[in-house]
C-alpha cells in the first residue's frame, strides 16, 4: 500500500516501511482489464521527487478508505477499513488529556466522519475567536472615545494593535504546536485569552487597554494557525476542501457577528460588556477544547529515550553542555518560530499568500467602510442597524463554506483522472495547484467586482439592497479563494502545515491592520467608487496572474522548494 503523506511533523503513516518505500506511478487504461498491459510512466528524478514531496499519493477520491480508485475492471477487491486504535489513557498527550471525551487515536485519520467533523466544528468555533474580537469592538469606538478621553485615532489603535498582534503571535503558536502538539496549545492559548479579555474590561486608560488587547489578540489568535494544522491532521486530502471551507467559516462569521454583538451590547451595556463577552466566549470555548479535541499530531515514529549523558563528565564539561542547552532553548522558542517566514522565498508560498492577502485586506476596508459610510446622509443607519448590515457577506461566507468545499475536492478529483496520475495501487495522485481551476478564475472575477459596484452605489446613495447585495456576492467568491488558499498551503508544506497557515495568517493580518487603519482617510480622500476602484483593479490584474503562474509553474517550484527545504536539514 502507497504511502499518505500527512500534515504532521512525519505524516500519517500507512504501514511501518512504507514511507521510505519509492511510489511508481501508473497510468491505467480502463479498456486494458483482462491483461495486465498497463504501462509504467517515465517519471524523471525531479518530478518523482516531487510526487512523492509534494503530491498526496493512496488517497481516494470519493470511495470509502482504503479503496481502489480504479475502474470497475480493475478493481480485484474490497479493502476493508483499518481498526481504529485507541491510545490508552496514561500515554495520551496534551494537557489535561484524560478529561477528553473524544481518545486520541494512533492515526487521526481513522477518526469516524462524524468524530472529524466534531473537531472541525469545535476549531471552527474557536477560530471564530479572534476575528470577533476585533471587530466587536467597532461600535464601541465613540463610546470608548469620550468616556476614557482619547482621541478617534488612538481609539483606533485598540482595533488595529489587536490585528497586528495576531499576524505576528500564530508564527509562535505553530512551532509551538508541532513540537508540543495541538490540544495543549489551544488550550493555554485560549485561558490567556480569558485573562486578556478580562483584563481589558476592567482598564481605566487607553494605554492600559491597548496593551492588554495587543495580549488578548495574540492569545486568541492560536486556532488560525494551529486549527488548519488539526484538520489537515484529521481529514485526508480528497476530502479535506470540504472540511478546511466549515474551518475557516469561523474567521470569516468574526467580522459578521462582531458588529452585531457590539452594536446591541455597546448601545445598551457600554463598552466594557463587549470585553466582557470576548470572556464569556473564551471560557465556553476553552471547556470545549478540553472536552472535545483530542491531541491529533502525528506520534513521531521513534521516541528516544532521555539519557543523561552528564553523569561522568568533568564539571567543566557539564557547565558546557548545560549552556549549549540552554542556548539551545532560547534558539528554539525566540529564533526558530520566526524560521517560518522563510518559506516566503518559495514562489509557491509566496503567491498563494498574496492571493489571500490582498482579498482580506479588501474584505477589512470594505468591513469599516460600512460603519463609515451607512450611517451618513442619505441613509443614517443607527448602531444597530449597522451591525446587521453585515449579515449580507456573512451570508456568502456561509453558502460557500457549505457548498464550495465540495466543488473544489470533486475538480481535483477531476484533475487527477483527467492527468491519469495514479499510484502503483490504484489510487489517485493529487497536486496543490488542482484546485486552481474555473473556481478560482470565477471567484477572482466576481470579487473584484462585487467591490467594485458596492463602492459606487454606496457613494451616490443607491437604494441600500443594491451594495448588500454585492458584499453578498463579494463573500461568496472571496471565501472561495480563502478556503482554496489555505489549504494549498497546508499541502504545499505538508509536514509542518500549521507553519504555512501561520505565514498566511501573519501576511494576511499585517495587510488587514493596514486596511483597517488606512480605510477611512482613504474613503474620505478620494470617496467609496474610486478606493473600491483601485482595489478592484489591483485584485484582478494579480489575481489572475497568481492562477496563471502556478498552474503553469507550481510543480517545477515545487520540485525546487523541496530541494532546498530538504538541503536546510
Amino acid at each position: 500500500m502507497a504511502s499518505s503523506a500527512g500534515p504532521g511533523n512525519n505524516g500519517p503513516q500507512r504501514g511501518s516501511a512504507e514511507v521510505e518505500r519509492p511510489i511508481s506511478i501508473h497510468s491505467h487504461d480502463s479498456h486494458d482489464s483482462t491483461s495486465d498491459k498497463t504501462k509504467e510512466k517515465e517519471v524523471d528524478d525531479h518530478v518523482g521527487e516531487d510526487l512523492i514531496h509534494a503530491a498526496t499519493v493512496g488517497e481516494p477520491c470519493g470511495t470509502p478508505y482504503g479503496e481502489p480508485s480504479l475502474p470497475p475492471s480493475r478493481v480485484s477487491s474490497h479493502h476493508s477499513r483499518p481498526p481504529v486504535v485507541i491510545v490508552p489513557r496514561a500515554k495520551r498527550r496534551g494537557l489535561l488529556a484524560g478529561l477528553a471525551i473524544i481518545p486520541e487515536v494512533e492515526r487521526p485519520y481513522d477518526y469516524k466522519r462524524s468524530t472529524k467533523w466534531t473537531i472541525t466544528l469545535t476549531i471552527a468555533l474557536a477560530t471564530t475567536a479572534a476575528p470577533l474580537g476585533s471587530t466587536i469592538f467597532y461600535p464601541a469606538l465613540p463610546t470608548l472615545s469620550a468616556e476614557l478621553g482619547a482621541t478617534d485615532t488612538v481609539a483606533n489603535l485598540s482595533v488595529a494593535m489587536y490585528m497586528l498582534s495576531m499576524s505576528i503571535f500564530p508564527l509562535w503558536w505553530s512551532a509551538f504546536s508541532e513540537r508540543y502538539g495541538r490540544r495543549s496549545i489551544y488550550l493555554i492559548s485560549f485561558f490567556l485569552f480569558l485573562v486578556f479579555s478580562i483584563a481589558s474590561a476592567l482598564s481605566t486608560n487607553i494605554a492600559m487597554l491597548v496593551v492588554f488587547r495587543i495580549c488578548a489578540g495574540g492569545s486568541s489568535a492560536s486556532v488560525q494557525a494551529v486549527g488548519a494544522g488539526t484538520v489537515a491532521d484529521v481529514w485526508e486530502t480528497f476530502e479535506r476542501g470540504r472540511a478546511m471551507g466549515i474551518f475557516y467559516l469561523g474567521p470569516l462569521l468574526g467580522p459578521l457577528i462582531g458588529p452585531i454583538v457590539g452594536g446591541v451590547l455597546a448601545d445598551s451595556l457600554g463598552w466594557q460588556s463587549n470585553m466582557w463577552f470576548c470572556a464569556i466566549y473564551a471560557l465556553i470555548t476553552w471547556f470545549l477544547i478540553l472536552l472535545l479535541l483530542p491531541e491529533t499530531l502525528v506520534r513521531p515514529r521513534v521516541e528516544e529515550p532521555i539519557v543523561n549523558n552528564l553523569q561522568r563528565t568533568t564539571t567543566l564539561e557539564s557547565a558546557k553542555a548545560h549552556t549549549k542547552r540552554v542556548a539551545a532553548s532560547l534558539r528554539r522558542f525566540f529564533i526558530d518560530p520566526m524560521a517560518v517566514l522563510l518559506y516566503l522565498r518559495f514562489p509557491p508560498i509566496q503567491i498563494t499568500v498574496f492571493l489571500g492577502a490582498i482579498a482580506f485586506a479588501g474584505l477589512f476596508i470594505a468591513n469599516v467602510s460600512i460603519q463609515q459610510l451607512f450611517q451618513e446622509a442619505p441613509y443614517n443607519f443607527n448602531t444597530t442597524i449597522l451591525g446587521l448590515l453585515y449579515i449580507a457577506p456573512g451570508l456568502g461566507y456561509i453558502i460557500t463554506s457549505v457548498f464550495g468545499g465540495r466543488w473544489i475536492d470533486r475538480i481535483m478529483a477531476r484533475e487527477a483522472k483527467k492527468a491519469n496520475r495514479y499510484d502503483e495501487n490504484g489510487r489517485l495522485i493529487y497536486l496543490p495547484e488542482d484546485r486552481m481551476r474555473e473556481n478560482m478564475w470565477l471567484a477572482n472575477t466576481v470579487y473584484p467586482l462585487s467591490l467594485l459596484v458596492y463602492g459606487w452605489t454606496v457613494q451616490y446613495g443607491v437604494q441600500f439592497m443594491v451594495p448588500l447585495i454585492s458584499l453578498f456576492l463579494f463573500g461568496a467568491s472571496s471565501m472561495l479563494v480563502f478556503s482554496a488558499a489555505t489549504t494549498m498551503l497546508t499541502e504545499f508544506v505538508r509536514k509542518k502545515s500549521s507553519a504555512g497557515v501561520a505565514i498566511n495568517n501573519f501576511v494576511r493580518n499585517i495587510f488587514s491592520c493596514l486596511g483597517v487603519v488606512v480605510a477611512a482617510p482613504w474613503v474620505h480622500a478620494i470617496g467609496a467608487g474610486w478606493v473600491f476602484t483601485t482595489i478592484c483593479i489591483f485584485c484582478l490584474i494579480f489575481g489572475f496572474a497568481a492562477i496563471f503562474l502556478l498552474r503553469r509553474n507550481a510543480q517545477k517550484w515545487r520540485v525546487e522548494m523541496d530541494k532546498a527545504l530538504n538541503d536546510m536539514k
